[in-house]
């Protein structure tokens, strides 16, 4: 009995030495990517779509042979909106799921709640929303648009005699870091260009605000007092469906008032009725209306995915600007692990200078060797009755991110790592 123990025993101990190999093994075939946005309160407007694109990225990139012979696997988490949670969860990412990179964040509130935790654990964030600037870290690769990629030029354009020629702007945003700083640079901009303090009104909410008919009837008042105006709004998350209806309903048409949104795509606009809208404005650095092969296939490949994947509301499944810079970070991280032949962060890092990739805008972006910003084109779109953007100006190629706007005193010479 005791020799038939003995014999069971060592039997139970190769059969679990067998099966903690083979999940060592099966955890070495595939390399692990964090998927960090929330998919629950205000912001899962915006962000539930580059969870999509991220996914979908790390199933074309394993149906054709993963990277270094090794399958992507996302491991997904969400922050729900609340941003000191996003830190929480970027240290689990990290430590406990052991990601090599993470794709993730919208709000600047959310980048800033976890970058110390990528600096101290040196671990590598992808970022791929338009932002304030005015940061620079060696843990992130920035593939979002900085102001001089979207704030500064949709002011220019609203000036210019295309857009309308306004000479009074009203700042509107959510009551955070991004619309502020970006408030703060639109101001030292505009001072420079000679807009009087009195033709400047400036305005907050708080994150999940729904009532817009007082803040409305305010814009209209001051758009009254005789000069052309112009709404600038860093409104984000579901905050913007009661803003455009409010909209409609005080009947602000884009003629009288234009407002250029920097916060607002084609996935927003999905809960709206935009024919009160048309004639609005977005400035981003990709539309779904742009006409090329490549945003053909993208397009066409995120619709096959979503209906793979069973997607709500399939049939106004849309694509824009955020979800595009999604698919490109990832496949240029791809691209340097594929040269840095490694996952390892410093490897990585060095490899990221200057990858290129021909992106669904139509454009092929670089980048940058020395500021972990890429090099994009700047669209202005005007609002359609179909929820669609038409581009009604654009830079002729991509422009290099300027991370510290000139804009900010001392800004001079900190435009690289």
């Amino acid at each position: 009995m005791n020799r038939r123990l003995v014999m069971k025993a060592a039997a139970a101990a190769v059969a679990s030495a067998w099966m903690f190999s083979a999940g060592v093994a099966s955890a070495a075939d595939t390399i692990k990517i964090g998927v960090l946005h929330s998919l629950s309160g205000t912001m899962a407007i915006s962000e539930t779509a580059l969870k999509n694109t991220a996914l979908m990225t790390i199933d074309e990139i394993n149906a054709k042979g993963g990277v270094l012979g090794k399958k992507l696997e996302a491991v997904i988490v969400d922050p729900a909106s609340n941003w000191p949670l996003f830190a929480e969860k970027a240290r689990q990412l990290i430590t406990q799921d052991k990601v090599a990179v993470v794709f993730g964040c919208w709000t600047s509130v959310s980048r800033k709640s976890v970058l110390p935790v990528f600096e101290e654990l040196n671990s590598l964030l992808f970022y791929p929303v338009q932002y304030e600037g005015e940061e620079l870290s060696q843990n992130v690769f920035y593939t979002g648009a900085a102001p001089n990629q979207q704030a500064i030029p949709a002011v220019e354009y609203l000036m210019s005699k295309d857009g309308g020629g306004a000479k009074r702007f009203v700042l509107l945003g959510t009551d955070y870091v991004y619309p502020r700083t970006t408030n703060k640079i639109l101001r030292a901009f505009l001072k420079s260009k000679g807009v009087a303090e009195a033709d400047i009104m400036e305005d907050y909410t708080p994150f999940g605000h729904s009532d817009y008919q007082t803040i409305i009837a305010k814009i209209k008042k001051f758009a009254g007092e005789g000069k052309k105006t112009a709404v600038i709004s860093t409104i984000n998350g579901d905050s913007n469906v009661p803003f455009y209806k409010e909209l409609g309903n005080q009947g602000l048409k884009a003629t009288d008032v234009p407002v250029v949104a920097f916060s607002v795509g084609e996935e927003e606009l999905r809960g709206v009725d935009t024919k009160p809208l048309i004639g609005h404005l977005a400035a981003w650095n990709y539309f779904m209306s742009v006409k090329n092969g490549q945003n053909g296939a993208f397009i066409k490949q995120y619709k096959a995915w979503a209906k793979a994947n069973k997607i709500p509301n399939l049939d106004t499944v849309v694509t824009n600007d955020p979800m595009e810079a999604t698919y490109v970070g990832i496949h240029m991280w791809k691209q340097a692990v594929e040269k840095a032949k490694s996952t390892d962060v410093d490897k990585v890092r060095a490899a990221m200078a200057g990858q290129t990739f021909k992106s669904p805008s139509g454009f092929t972006l670089k980048m940058d060797e020395t500021n972990h910003h890429l090099h994009k084109p700047v669209m202005i779109g005007e609002v359609q009755g179909d929820g669609q953007f038409d581009v009604v100006w654009k830079t002729k190629g991509p422009i290099r991110a300027q991370p510290w706007s000139p804009f900010i005193a001392g800004n001079e010479n900190k435009q690289k790592l």
